[in-house]
């Protein structure tokens, strides 16, 4: 009995014209294809986050204000409570990447060293409350990540669809510091 190659062509024929259905893949970490950065600014305050050396002596009341500038800028302004009760802050610039509306760089560097591209981070907002309620920021490396709500409380199942998200989207979330009496 011969071998029929035909069968066999076809099925990698098949293979080839007709792929199997792609698996189902983790949604792409991207920032927001549309961000309004007036809607936008204003104070938000921190829910959760992953670890990051410049929050190392943050423990609670941590906020961030962005004020847009007359530039095209926005200022960012971070701050938080210590362990011993001192409110600190620290004042950086954010401009936007042409281009992609939910994407910033961000720098907390001083300005004569805004020339150096190492100074500068990528902040993408990767998703947005269509009230502006809440957002979840994070970057390309899946290093960072912060979930922000306009009120100090977050709802619990908000937070857990978020978190949620995060981790289809690759984010250590198992590291996230929860922002005490945030919800």
């Amino acid at each position: 009995m011969r071998s029929q190659p035909l069968p066999i062509l076809t099925v990698l024929l098949a293979f080839l014209l007709f792929p199997m259905a792609a698996t189902a893949q983790p949604p792409r970490n991207m920032p927001v294809p549309v961000l309004d950065l007036q809607r936008y600014s204003g104070t938000w305050h921190q829910v959760a986050h992953l670890p990051m050396f410049f929050q190392r002596n943050c423990v609670r009341d941590t906020t961030a204000t962005y004020t847009p500038q007359a530039d095209g800028s926005i200022e960012v302004r971070n701050a938080c409570t210590r362990k011993d009760g001192k409110r600190i802050e620290s004042i950086g610039v954010a401009e936007p990447v042409p281009g992609a509306p939910g994407s910033l760089r961000v720098r907390f560097a001083p300005d004569w060293l805004g020339w150096l591209p190492f100074t500068w981070a990528p902040y993408w907002v990767i998703d947005v409350d269509p009230d502006y309620r809440w957002a979840m920021v994070g970057g390309p490396d899946r290093k960072y990540l912060w979930i922000l709500s306009r009120d100090p409380r977050m709802d619990p199942a908000r937070y857990e669809a978020l978190v949620e998200q995060a981790q289809q989207l690759g984010y250590p979330v198992e590291e996230l510091i929860r922002e005490p009496g945030a919800g």
